[in-house]
């Protein structure tokens, strides 16, 4: 019920409903109150006072823990019939179809660390290096990771080739194939709309470019201004000018530079580097504001997170 026992304008369903809990006692109700709970007034008549009883076999609700001392005060009822159950923010639910559909294919609402790099499916945008970091950080901290490619297919290798080896890369670190997903695999072979991997971005918390070379990197833009963290090729000479000013965090990769190419070493291990950098990053972005309330919102305050930790237990009874 909603606002039913509380609403002046309930007042007659109110009565009802409270008649017919009388007739089944084996029923149990669930009272939601999204209204400020009223001060309970010294002296009331029936049935007005029935806004300010308790009702059997009934559990109140309110959408947060400070409003329960106020909402048990009005039902003059104890604090433990009392329960919090969270308003939702649909965010997928509101967004274009194209990301609804990838959300039927990956968990989102569930990541702790989403990434989402759009690029051509070419060797020289590094994939497979961002499946590695991925997969570290899901080792070293026990984080669930996941990463959408918005994709699309190049001349340089054939796209089930590359995708083989991305994947393979993936698992040889620690992330599963249902963690990694290719937006050309769901029917989007020749990429997807731009306004949707921005979509994309406003739900994902972590950037990783770690490219050959860029001539600027105008996604490092669309990605930062949806409050991901950023993770740049530091050997990239655009990608260390504009990550320096944008206050990126920066990792070394090869790298192809004006007239000459960098290759990096690893001591002891690219594995090594991967975990220790993973651990870095997963700590800087606890401590970023911005990060950890997207992340919190996405997380929590979706239908399904709060359906299975706050609805159903009331529901089942627990």
């Amino acid at each position: 019920m909603h606002d039913i026992l509380y609403q002046g304008w309930h007042l007659l369903h109110n009565i009802a409903i409270r008649k017919a809990q009388k007739q089944l006692p084996n029923l149990r109700f669930l009272e939601f109150t999204h209204s400020l709970p009223a001060l309970r007034p010294e002296k009331t008549e029936y049935p007005f006072s029935a806004r300010f009883m308790d009702m059997d076999n009934t559990t109140f609700i309110y959408p947060t823990y400070s409003g329960l001392k106020a909402l048990a005060k009005q039902y003059n009822i104890p604090l433990e019939k009392c329960a919090v159950v969270y308003n939702s923010l649909p965010l997928i639910e509101t967004m274009s179809n194209e990301v609804q559909r990838i959300a039927k294919k990956i968990d989102i609402y569930n990541a702790d660390i989403l990434s989402v790099y759009p690029a051509r499916l070419t060797p020289g945008k590094r994939f497979e290096k961002v499946v590695s970091l991925l997969g570290a950080v899901k080792n070293k901290t026990g984080k669930k990771a996941k990463v959408i490619f918005c994709d699309f297919p190049s001349a340089d290798i054939p796209s089930s080739v590359y995708k083989n080896i991305i994947v393979t890369e993936g698992n040889k670190f620690g992330l599963s194939e249902n963690d990694i997903l290719f937006t050309s695999d769901i029917g989007f072979v020749n990429g997807f709309p731009r306004q949707s991997v921005l979509e994309l971005f406003t739900l994902s918390n972590l950037f990783i470019c770690p490219s050959f070379s860029e001539s600027f990197g105008l996604t490092v833009l669309e990605a930062g201004s949806r409050g991901n963290f950023i993770v740049l090729n530091e050997a990239v000479p655009a990608l260390k000018e504009l990550g320096s000013s944008l206050g990126a965090y920066f990792m070394r990769w090869d790298a192809k530079n004006f007239g000459f190419e960098t290759h990096e070493t690893y001591n002891p291990s690219e594995a090594k580097y991967y975990e220790e950098h993973g651990e870095r990053i997963v700590n800087l972005m606890n401590l970023d504001k911005v990060v950890m309330t997207k992340t919190l919102i996405r997380n929590r305050y979706n239908i399904d997170w709060i359906s299975k930790n706050q609805l159903v237990p009331l529901i089942l009874g627990k």
